[in-house]
C-alpha cells in the first residue's frame, strides 16, 4: 500500500573525479566493432556524428565534434580515418588510438576556409571505397520498416555523404543502414557496458540527481523556472539534452526550457536535468499538501500519485538479471490504473551517453535483461483526468555477481554508494530490489508529490 511518509533523503556521498574511459577500453570496442561488421559482410564502416548525434562516435573513440560534424571511417581490417572540420583540427582523440586525421573543411562553418582539404570523393575512395564494396552507414537510429520504405537502405546521415558512397560502390543495395551495430535492443555494443563505464555513468547520474533534488527544494511561490536552472551542475560533462522547468499551464508542453513564467501554489510542475550518462526527472504539484489543490484536482491527484508510485515499485522490483523484458512491461502495465493515467512512452529504457539508446520495454518483447545493461526507469504518465502530473525518472546498472565484485574492486566508493541506495530503497521506501539493481542516482525513488513539503515522500509500506 502506498503512503505518505516523512522520510530524510541521505547524502549518499559525491564523486569528485571524473571516471576515465582507457584506451585498452576504446580499443577492445573498436576491435568489437570490426567483429560484427564481419559477421554483417561489411567491408567498411561510415559512422557520422554532429553536435547532437555523438553518442555512437564517442562510443567508439572519445570524440564528440564540437560546432562541426565529422566522419569516422573503418575497414575491415581495423584501419580507422577521422574526417574533422577546421575547429575539430584542435579537438581531437588520444593520439594512442592511432586514428588517422584528414581534414574535410565542409564539416567546417560557413563562411570558413574551404581550400585546404581534398574533395570528400577522393578522400572516401583513397581509403578503398569503390565499386563492389559493401558499406553499413551509421547514424543515430534505424527503421523498422512499417513506416519506411526499403527500410534496410533508408538513411538518416546527410544525402551527400550517402549519396557519394553509393555512387562509389555502384550499387545502392550494398549501402546499408548499420546502425542497429551499436543500438539494437538485444544485440548492440551499446546495450551492454564494462565497469569503467557503470562509474562513469554513476558520476553523471549524481551530478543530475543532485541538480534536481537541490532545484525541488528550492520550489517556492513566485520563483521563476530559469531561476531554478542555476541548480543544474553536470560536473563537467556534456549535456544529453536541454533542461527543462515548467509551471503551471506550461507543464502541457513537457520539453519546455526555463522561462520567466513562475510558480503559484496549486500549478503543476515538472524538471529534467540530463548530462552524457545521466538524467533525472521530477514531476508533481507546488503545494503543502492536497488541500492546496481544488477539490477536483487534490482528490484524483492523490490517486495519481499512489498508483504511479506502485507502477514505479513494481518497475524497480520486476527488473533484475535473467528478467524477460516483455514480463517487465506486463507487469507495469498490470499495476496500472487505466483511468487514472496512460503511457506517453515506453516504461523504461536504455540510457548511455545520450539520454535514448533504445528500449527492450514493449509488449511481448522477449529480449533478457542483462549484467551490464545500463536502464532508465522512465514511466511518464499521461493524465486522464484534469491537468495534474508526477515523475520519478532515475537511472540503474544491472549486475550479476562477478560484476558487482568488479566495481566493488575497482570502485569501492562507488560501490558503498550504491549500497546505500539499495538500502534506502528497500528499508526507507519499501521497495524490494534485487541484488542486481544497481541504483546510480542519488534519489533513488525519491518522490515528494508535493513539492512545497520536500520531505514527506511516497513510500511503498
Amino acid at each position: 500500500m502506498v503512503s505518505l511518509a516523512h522520510v530524510e533523503l541521505p547524502d549518499f556521498g559525491d564523486e569528485v573525479r571524473t571516471p576515465v574511459i582507457g584506451t585498452a577500453e576504446y580499443e577492445g570496442r573498436l576491435e568489437m566493432t570490426v567483429e560484427r561488421m564481419k559477421e554483417s559482410g561489411l567491408q567498411f564502416l561510415v559512422v557520422y556524428a554532429d553536435r547532437e548525434h555523438s553518442a555512437n562516435m564517442s562510443y567508439l573513440i572519445g570524440f564528440d565534434p564540437r560546432f562541426e560534424e565529422a566522419v569516422l571511417l573503418l575497414d575491415a581490417t581495423g584501419n580507422r580515418l577521422l574526417l574533422v572540420g577546421n575547429e575539430c583540427l584542435g579537438y581531437l582523440p588520444d593520439p594512442a588510438l592511432k586514428c588517422r586525421v584528414e581534414l574535410f573543411q565542409e564539416f567546417s562553418l560557413p563562411g570558413q576556409q574551404r581550400d585546404d582539404s581534398a574533395p570528400l570523393r577522393r578522400i572516401v575512395s583513397d581509403f578503398g571505397v569503390g565499386r563492389g564494396a559493401t558499406v553499413g552507414c551509421v547514424g543515430w537510429k534505424y527503421f523498422a520498416g512499417q513506416n519506411v520504405d526499403d527500410a534496410a537502405h533508408a538513411m538518416e546521415v546527410p544525402s551527400y555523404l550517402v549519396d557519394l558512397v553509393r555512387d562509389l560502390v555502384e550499387d545502392r543495395q550494398a549501402v546499408t543502414n548499420a546502425t542497429h551495430l551499436f543500438i539494437h535492443p538485444d544485440s548492440g555494443l551499446r546495450i551492454v557496458n564494462a565497469v569503467d563505464q557503470i562509474a562513469r555513468f554513476e558520476y553523471a547520474a549524481i551530478k543530475t540527481s543532485q541538480g534536481i533534488f537541490s532545484a525541488v527544494k528550492a520550489i517556492r511561490e513566485g520563483v521563476a523556472e530559469k531561476e531554478l536552472e542555476r541548480h543544474f551542475w553536470g560536473g563537467g560533462l556534456p549535456r544529453s539534452c536541454h533542461p527543462m522547468i515548467s509551471f503551471g499551464e506550461k507543464v502541457r508542453r513537457g520539453l519546455s526550457s526555463p522561462s520567466d513564467n513562475v510558480a503559484h501554489v496549486g500549478d503543476a510542475f515538472v524538471m529534467a536535468f540530463g548530462v552524457a550518462g545521466g538524467l533525472t526527472c521530477r514531476a508533481g504539484v507546488v503545494a503543502r499538501g492536497p488541500k492546496d489543490l481544488p477539490d477536483d484536482i487534490g482528490e484524483f491527484y492523490q490517486k495519481l500519485a499512489a498508483n504511479y508510485f506502485q507502477v514505479v515499485a513494481r518497475w524497480y522490483e520486476s527488473v533484475k538479471v535473467g528478467a524477460i523484458a516483455g514480463d517487465v512491461f506486463a507487469a507495469v502495465d498490470a499495476q496500472r490504473h487505466k483511468e487514472l493515467f496512460s503511457l506517453a512512452v515506453n516504461p523504461g529504457h536504455y540510457i548511455h551517453l545520450d539520454e535514448w539508446v533504445h528500449s527492450p520495454f514493449v509488449r511481448g518483447s522477449s529480449i533478457p535483461l542483462r549484467s551490464g545493461m545500463a536502464l532508465q526507469m522512465d514511466i511518464i504518465p499521461v493524465s486522464q483526468g484534469p491537468l495534474c502530473t508526477i515523475n520519478a525518472e532515475d537511472g540503474i546498472v544491472l549486475a550479476d555477481e562477478a560484476l558487482r565484485q568488479q566495481i566493488a574492486s575497482r570502485y569501492p566508493d562507488c560501490w558503498g554508494r550504491i549500497g546505500a541506495r539499495q538500502r534506502f530503497m528497500r528499508e526507507e521506501l519499501g521497495i524490494a530490489i534485487d541484488d542486481s539493481v544497481l541504483p546510480l542516482s542519488n534519489t533513488p525513488a525519491w518522490l515528494p508529490p508535493y513539492a512545497l513539503s520536500p520531505d514527506r515522500v511516497l513510500v511503498n509500506r
